[in-house]
């Protein structure tokens, strides 16, 4: 039987790569790369095996990840997201709904960040109310990746009635009263449907709370917040590792005729790439170690956490703004491979939390001082 290894080394070679550039072309959903990840089981990795998943964690999520973004940003960005509701969902919901998504019955994602409170994840603005025996949630959510093609969102709101920041509830993509802004048209990741969202008295019940009112911050930090951190990282370094790539084949098959020699006859070429590839495999170490530490419950996990999609962040920059120095004008051609991974690398460092919120995060921690 193959391993997830082997199986998303297939999709990732014979079927996210061949879409890849015209998802980014025409800011399409990577619906075949999807699908084929559907089929071959994917969606349904961190289910348990009990329910028909693949039982696997966060190390096998991030593995994924990382080999999917060296082909497709989108792609992984939008796995990136089913996982982590995945990892919400398989803790608190229903067994029925964690049946169906181990059968790769849903799409997922996170509906987290809102216009109020903006990248502060933490913080939603939106609204639970009750009455009666229904649940009215309203909201103006700002970036929800697979907006329009998620079967379910994990959404944030105000507690309803209890102490705490926030509750979180599973709410399904075709309750009355959710909207989206329509396509997505940017910079980078252009293929991961990302818009902003409205909730105008959606009516849920009391059955799609996830988990118990109020504890909604808990929930984002322990169950959430490391696991996106990880894949997240993974995306950077898949997007690093791509270019790197790239970038090796242009200069070892591209040259100066008049002269007899390649690009990477010239010391300072091969100077970038190594420089590349240290901090790729630099980053590789960082995520590796803080997968162990996840899985070991060190006691620096937390610290980890947030370091490496900060150190991933930073890191997948310099090196995809590096490719793009190395190959010179023929950086900015799609069919070199590097500018499209350059335009993607652009997202880790804002997206929520960002590396500046990071930054201060880790300063707190190492200061001892309260986090949040």
């Amino acid at each position: 039987m193959s391993t997830y290894i082997e199986v998303v080394e297939t999709i990732a070679t014979e079927v996210v790569a061949k879409h890849a550039t015209e998802v980014d072309r025409s800011g399409a959903f990577p619906q075949a790369s999807l699908d084929a990840l559907r089929e071959a089981g994917l969606l349904g990795l961190l289910s348990a095996k009990e329910l028909g998943g693949m039982g696997e964690g966060p190390r096998a999520a991030a593995l994924v990840v990382e080999r999917l973004a060296r082909e497709c940003g989108s792609t992984a960005m939008v796995l990136c997201m089913h996982y982590a509701g995945s990892a919400v969902v398989e803790k608190f919901a229903p067994e029925a709904f964690r049946r169906d998504n181990a059968a790769g019955k849903h799409l997922l994602t996170l509906a987290f960040s809102e216009v109020g409170s903006r990248s502060h994840f933490w913080a939603p603005m939106g609204t639970a109310e009750k009455k009666g025996e229904a649940i009215y949630l309203n909201a103006r959510k700002s970036w929800v990746t697979s907006a329009n093609h998620a079967t379910a969102f994990v959404w944030s709101s105000q507690p309803m009635a209890a102490e705490g920041a926030s509750s979180i509830w599973l709410v399904p993509a075709k309750s009355q009263g959710l909207g989206s802004s329509g396509k997505f048209d940017g910079l980078g990741l252009r293929g991961n449907d990302s818009t902003p969202m409205v909730a105008e008295g959606v009516q849920v019940d009391e059955t799609a709370l996830l988990g118990e009112d109020g504890t909604g911050l808990a929930i984002m930090l322990e169950t959430v917040l490391p696991i996106f951190n990880a894949m997240t990282s993974a995306c950077g370094i898949g997007l690093m590792e791509g270019a790197t790539s790239a970038a090796c084949q242009h200069a070892a098959g591209t040259g100066h005729q008049h002269l007899d020699s390649k690009l990477a006859d010239l010391p300072t070429i091969r100077a970038y790439l190594a420089r590349m590839r240290i901090a790729t495999d630099q980053a590789r170490l960082m995520l590796l170690d803080t997968l162990s530490a996840m899985e070991s419950g060190r006691e620096d996990t937390m610290l980890r956490v947030l370091e490496c999609k900060a150190a991933a962040g930073e890191s997948a920059t310099q090196v995809l703004d590096t490719a793009m120095r190395v190959c010179g004008g023929a950086a900015f051609r799609k069919d070199v491979g590097v500018e499209r991974r350059f335009r993607d690398g652009r997202a880790g460092t804002v997206m929520a939390p960002t590396t500046d919120q990071l930054y201060d995060f880790i300063g707190k921690a190492i200061c001892g001082m309260p986090v949040f």
